[in-house]
């Protein structure tokens, strides 16, 4: 699933292809795709222009100017940008035409994405959003919100760290990537976190996400696209996919666990 990081390089793809652009034709080949009234969300896109493209979290925001197209990702979701006379996938369930004979087409294998129309101006009210919590790099996000958010909770501090009311952004990589970084085993009590943990737990999050920005995101198996959009991350993990390899801080080999059904990559000296 693509996480933060990869949202924030789709997105930046996307802007150099689709600003100004305007949207002639919406067709839709899956309704469930869609939350809300089909021919509503026709009729207030068709005609309109692309005005902005921004992220919050794992979602992507296409402002269209009265109305703001929210569109999350999941498991496999891809936008590609292609000729409109390019033959059809049989995995694309929304087509956007574009007016320079170009569409920007959503594909998705699993078909677990899910778009939004919303009022622009109330955009941070709609019910998926507004229950979110801080990105990592939202000054916002201080040991002190984050302490406070643990409080209490029995869950392992991985799982914490995978509820999206907690830290917007974060998925299953980046979160076994931060916890190793933190020296914080992902099994621990999140309520026995302490105030210099959850320290590290942000500054990692923060340099992480940064530095998976920087290098395109983490490309393991299908984020990638016609955008040209491939991560090169991937290089530079320390446990995730690791499992019987060395750590690379002490040489102890990497673990595998299963933890809320999702695969846990750790070391078990450095992350006691």
């Amino acid at each position: 699933m693509p996480e933060i990081a990869e949202v924030r390089v789709v997105s930046d793809t996307l802007k150099k292809k689709l600003l100004n652009k305007k949207i002639k034709k919406v067709t839709i080949l899956y309704d469930g795709i869609i939350e809300g009234d089909r021919k509503e969300f026709i009729k207030n896109i068709e005609c309109s222009t692309i005005n902005g493209i921004t992220t919050y979290g794992k979602w992507i925001m296409f402002n269209l100017g009265n109305y703001t197209l929210l569109s999350h990702l999941r498991m496999e979701g891809k936008y590609f940008y292609v000729p409109s006379n390019q033959c059809v996938d049989k995995h694309t369930h929304v087509i956007f035409s574009l007016d320079n004979a170009m569409d920007l087409r959503y594909n998705d294998v699993r078909k677990f994405g899910k778009m939004i129309l919303v009022d622009t101006n109330q955009v941070f009210e709609n019910k998926y959003i507004a229950k979110l919590g801080y990105e990592p790099d939202d000054e916002r996000l201080t040991k002190y919100y984050l302490l406070e958010k643990l409080k209490g909770k029995e869950k392992p501090i991985k799982t914490l760290l995978l509820d999206q009311t907690i830290i917007n952004g974060l998925g299953n990589i980046y979160a076994n990537e931060v916890l190793f970084k933190a020296k914080i085993n992902p099994f621990r009590s999140a309520s026995t976190i302490t105030m210099e943990e959850a320290k590290a737990i942000i500054g990692s999050s923060r340099k992480i996400i940064k530095r998976a920005y920087v290098c395109g995101g983490t490309t393991i198996k299908s984020y990638t696209s016609s955008l040209g959009v491939i991560g090169h991350y991937q290089n530079e993990l320390n446990v995730q996919s690791r499992e019987g390899k060395p750590c690379p801080v002490c040489g102890t080999k990497i673990k595998r666990c299963k933890l809320g059904g999702r695969s846990t990559f750790y070391c078990e000296k450095c992350q006691k």
